[in-house]
């Protein structure tokens, strides 16, 4: 699989400078955290999952998860369990179709073992499981079931903890629980391959909701839970681990308190006809803010609950070609020795040693999405993703 792999090959050479790479299920865990882009998440319970799978791996969805925990009624999770083997198994069943990378949310650490023994073959489809509330305590069984149902399935598996708790909400509680997270991840660090914030639990704790003209950076105490978990477990020195961006929850917008967050000159010229008014409408360009500004705190990839918003991720995730440009000059060989030096664009200055660590990860992520052409902005590959 590779991101914008729909598009048609001679647009993707029009559109990008330097094209995603391609990688699989078995690609190094430090590729698949920053090529995870946009997690679409969906009911393990729909009753055509593996057709949903298909399609939307037709569509650019790279990273699936198949829920089983909040998105379900409680009644219903025997049912879903039983669907999730069904369509899974279906999916193995098929040639020549080649799925996202797929994980499972679970409720509980002893459904991972039993979900992997009633998958048998099809295990090999799964890329692993989603834990959620964790914490240190909750954290390490379920990390356990991990171990032993990978060493049953003979492949790997990977966990993603949602960062969720009321635990690393509260302030009282808060570092406490960020030390213990830290150390159960990083104890079972070959296994951990990104970590997901579940920003609507924080904000369910105090009976918020953010509109869809606010992003989570301007609910205050869920900016301060962002930062802090970054800050102690998405470090640039090693230590750290992927933090995935937090889900956004709307996908038709109703009447507007504030203007529009999208600047028009972007769209003008003929470049993307009527793209601004139909982002504006399925109120998209909360999302495109809210993005941007994940990318400005550290974070890559988002949990997504609508195919509406898998394009603007894998848009804005894309490396701009002075992006890159400035990456390629602090890394040079020549300039291990630091130094300052002016952007070939003539518009800032790269510090080396300070910039070194921004220019490794923007390496990564151009390795995955892509570097644009020197004339490709979001808008081109917002429209050419729409079109395809």
């Amino acid at each position: 699989m590779r991101h914008f792999g729909y598009i048609a090959p001679e647009v993707r050479q029009r559109l990008f400078h330097r094209e995603p790479a391609a990688f699989t299920a078995d690609s190094p865990a430090r590729l698949l955290s920053a090529a995870l882009g946009a997690t679409l998440y969906s009911p393990a319970t729909r009753p055509r999952l593996a057709d949903d799978v298909v399609r939307l791996a037709a569509t650019g969805v790279v990273s699936m998860v198949l829920c089983l925990e909040d998105s379900i009624d409680d009644a219903d999770v025997p049912a879903g369990e039983a669907n999730l083997v069904r369509q899974l198994t279906d999916l193995a069943d098929r040639t020549g179709t080649e799925p996202p990378l797929l994980f499972v949310r679970v409720r509980t650490p002893e459904q991972i073992p039993d979900l992997v023994a009633r998958l048998g073959p099809a295990v090999r489809l799964l890329s692993g499981f989603v834990l959620p509330k964790f914490t240190e305590e909750r954290g390490i069984p379920f990390l356990e079931a991990l171990t032993a149902a990978e060493n049953r399935a003979g492949r790997r598996l990977f966990a993603m903890p949602v960062l969720e708790s009321p635990e690393l909400l509260y302030r009282e509680s808060r570092v406490d629980t960020l030390e213990g997270i830290a150390r159960a991840v990083d104890k079972y660090r070959d296994r951990v391959l990104a970590l997901r914030l579940g920003v609507t639990d924080f904000c369910s704790s105090y009976g918020l909701r953010r509109a869809p003209d606010m992003t989570a950076y301007d609910v205050q105490i869920v900016a301060s839970v962002i930062a802090d978990v970054v800050n102690m477990l998405g470090r640039a020195d090693g230590t750290g681990f992927t933090v995935t961006g937090p889900v956004w929850e709307y996908f038709r917008t109703a009447e507007r308190m504030f203007k529009p967050q999208l600047r028009q000159s972007p769209f003008l010229e003929g470049r993307a006809p009527g793209l601004r008014t139909r982002l504006i409408e399925h109120a998209l360009d909360g999302l495109l803010r809210e993005i941007s500004l994940d990318q400005a705190n550290g974070l890559l990839g988002k949990t997504c609950i609508h195919p509406s918003h898998v394009l603007p991720v894998h848009a804005l995730s894309v490396v701009s070609h002075e992006e890159f440009s400035d990456a390629q000059d602090i890394l040079r060989p020549e300039r291990g020795g630091g130094g300052v030096l002016r952007s070939a664009y003539t518009n800032k200055m790269n510090e080396v040693k300070p910039h070194r660590a921004w220019a490794e990860r923007t390496l990564l992520r151009a390795e995955v999405f892509g570097v644009a052409a020197e004339d490709t902005g979001f808008v081109d590959l917002l429209a050419a993703g729409i079109t395809g």
